[in-house]
C-alpha cells in the first residue's frame, strides 16, 4: 500500500491497522487526511488479503479531536458543503464495508473524530477517553454523518441532548448508553480486545458477515425494506459454498474452512 502523509498502515495476518498520525494536532481530520482515509478504506474493499481493519490514533491523548479548525475557518459555504460531503462519503464506505472495521478509541474522540468512530462497526475505548460533539459550542454542527449515526445508536432524545448541549462523555458513560462496545485499561488493551473480536469474526463465513452488515444497516434506512433485504441475503447465503461447508463441518464435528463465496 502507498505511503501517506497523515496516517500509516500495517497489515498483519489479515488485519489492517490504520493509524491516524498527527499527534501534535490531536490527529485532526483535514481535507487531506479524509482523502487518504478514503483511499485506504477503498483498498479494504479491493484487496483480498485484507480481511478486517482497526482504526486508532497515534499517541495516548487523542483518537481524533475532530476537524482541522484552521482549515474550516477558511471555508466558504460551497467549500464547506463539499468538505462535509467528502467526509460523509469516506465514512459511509466504513459503515457499509462487508469487512469489519473497528475503532480503537485510544484517547479523546471529539467532533469529527467521534463521527469517525461512530462510522465503524464497533468501538473499543480506553478508560481515559472522552467522546462527544462540542461543535454547537463553536456555532456549527457535525457534518460527517454524526447527527444521523448518533440517533441510530443511542436514540433520538439522548442524541439531541448530547448534540445540543455539547456534553462530552467518559468512556464508561459512553459504554452505558451503547455508544462504546467495550472499555479497556490501556492502548495495548484496546488493541488486544479489538484483535480478539476480529479473530472471532474472521473465523466465520465472510459472505455471511458482510450480509449481516448490509441487513443491519437496512434496519435504519427508511428507503429500504429491511425484511426483504434480510430474506434476499439469507437466500444468497444458502446457495453459497460457505453454507455447504459450514453444514458439512458441523456434521463432521470439525472446524469449517470458509472461502468467502
Amino acid at each position: 500500500m502507498e505511503k501517506f502523509k497523515t496516517l500509516y498502515t500495517e497489515l498483519v495476518h489479515g488485519i489492517l491497522t490504520i493509524t491516524l498520525n498527527d499527534p501534535e494536532a490531536g490527529n485532526v481530520l483535514s481535507t487531506q487526511s479524509i482523502a487518504e482515509l478514503h483511499t485506504v478504506i477503498q483498498a479494504i474493499y479491493d484487496d483480498p488479503q485484507i480481511q478486517c481493519a482497526i482504526i486508532i490514533g497515534t499517541g495516548e491523548k487523542a483518537f481524533s479531536i475532530g476537524s482541522d479548525v484552521e482549515e474550516m475557518c477558511k471555508l466558504n459555504e460551497l467549500n464547506a458543503r463539499k468538505f462535509a460531503e467528502n467526509g460523509q462519503e469516506a465514512f459511509s464506505l466504513i459503515e457499509n464495508s462487508a469487512k469489519p472495521i473497528l475503532a480503537a478509541v485510544n484517547g479523546d474522540a471529539l467532533g469529527g473524530g467521534c463521527e469517525l468512530a461512530l462510522a465503524c462497526h464497533l468501538r473499543i475505548a480506553v478508560e481515559g477517553a472522552t467522546l462527544g460533539f462540542p461543535a454547537v459550542m463553536r456555532g456549527v454542527i457535525p457534518g460527517f454523518g454524526g447527527t444521523q449515526r448518533l440517533a441510530y445508536l443511542v436514540g433520538k432524545s439522548r442524541a439531541l441532548e448530547l448534540l445540543m448541549t455539547g456534553n462530552v462523555l467518559t468512556a464508561a458513560e459512553a459504554s452505558n448508553i451503547g455508544l462504546v462496545s467495550h472499555v479497556a485499561s490501556s492502548r495495548q488493551a484496546i488493541l488486544d480486545k479489538s484483535q480478539e473480536i476480529l479473530h472471532k469474526i474472521m473465523a466465520n463465513a465472510p459472505l455471511a458477515v458482510g450480509a449481516l452488515v448490509n441487513c443491519t444497516n437496512a434496519a435504519y434506512n427508511p428507503h429500504e425494506d429491511g425484511y426483504q433485504t434480510e430474506a434476499n441475503a439469507f437466500a444468497n447465503c444458502c446457495k453459497s459454498e460457505d453454507f455447504h461447508e459450514g453444514i458439512a463441518a458441523l456434521l463432521a464435528t470439525r472446524k469449517p474452512k470458509f472461502r468467502g463465496f
